[in-house]
C-alpha cells in the first residue's frame, strides 16, 4: 500500500488550523513529520490516527473536528485563556470542555444560565460559550447579565434551533460568534481563537 504524504499547506487545509498550531503539534510529538529539504511532509495515515486518538467521536460532521487551534498559551509568558462553557446537554459540555482543554484553554462548565452567572460573578473569564436554548435562564438572558458584569467579555452563541430573531438579538448584544449545532469542533476552536484575538 502506498502511503499518501501531505505538504504543510495541505495539512493546514485538512486540519483547518494555522501554521503555528501545526508547528506546535510537531514539536509536541502529536503528529509525526518528515523533513524533506526545507519542507515538512506528513503521512496522512499518521494524521488520521492522531485525530482518531483524540476521543471526540461525538463530533458529527468530520473526523478532522478535534484539532487544537492556536492558543495564547503558545506565546511565552502568557497565561492560558479561561473559557466558560454553558449548555444543558452534558454531552455537548463534555465534548467542548475536552476539546478546548486539548487546545490548552483552561475550561470550566455550567449546566445552565443561572449556574453560569454565579461563576461569572465569582471569577473572571476570557471567553463565554453558551447555548441559546436552555431551561430557566436562556442564553440571551445570560448574555444580557454577563454584559452588565463584564462588558468586554467575548461571547460565542451555539444553538440547534436558529431563528432570525434570535440571531439578530445575539448580534445586537455583541456576540463574537454564532454557531449552529451540529457543529464542527474545528469551527468552534477557530471561532474561539478569533474571539480571543489569537
Amino acid at each position: 500500500m502506498d502511503d499518501v504524504f501531505l505538504t504543510t499547506e495541505e495539512v493546514l487545509e485538512y486540519l483547518q488550523v494555522n501554521l503555528r498550531t501545526v508547528y506546535r503539534l510537531i514539536k509536541a510529538g502529536k503528529i509525526p513529520a518528515v523533513r524533506v529539504g526545507r519542507q515538512w511532509r506528513f503521512r496522512k495515515t499518521d494524521i488520521d490516527r492522531w485525530l482518531g486518538s483524540q476521543g471526540t467521536s461525538a463530533a458529527t460532521e468530520s473526523s478532522a473536528t478535534n484539532v487544537p487551534a492556536a492558543s495564547a498559551a503558545e506565546r511565552p509568558g502568557s497565561r492560558r485563556p479561561r473559557v466558560l462553557v454553558v449548555d444543558d446537554e452534558a454531552s455537548i459540555r463534555d465534548l467542548l470542555t475536552k476539546t478546548l482543554a486539548l487546545a490548552e484553554y483552561e475550561v470550566e462548565d455550567a449546566i445552565d444560565g443561572r449556574a453560569a452567572l454565579t461563576r461569572l460573578k465569582a471569577s473572571s473569564y476570557d471567553l463565554l460559550i453558551t447555548d441559546l436554548k436552555m431551561p430557566g435562564m436562556d442564553g440571551l438572558a445570560l448574555i444580557r447579565d454577563a454584559r452588565r458584569l463584564a462588558p468586554a467579555l467575548p461571547i460565542i452563541i451555539m444553538t440547534a434551533f436558529s431563528t432570525e430573531a434570535s440571531a439578530i438579538e445575539a448580534v445586537n448584544l455583541g456576540v463574537q460568534g454564532y454557531l449552529t449545532k451540529p457543529f464542527r469542533i474545528a469551527k468552534i476552536l477557530s471561532t474561539a481563537a478569533k474571539a480571543l484575538g489569537e
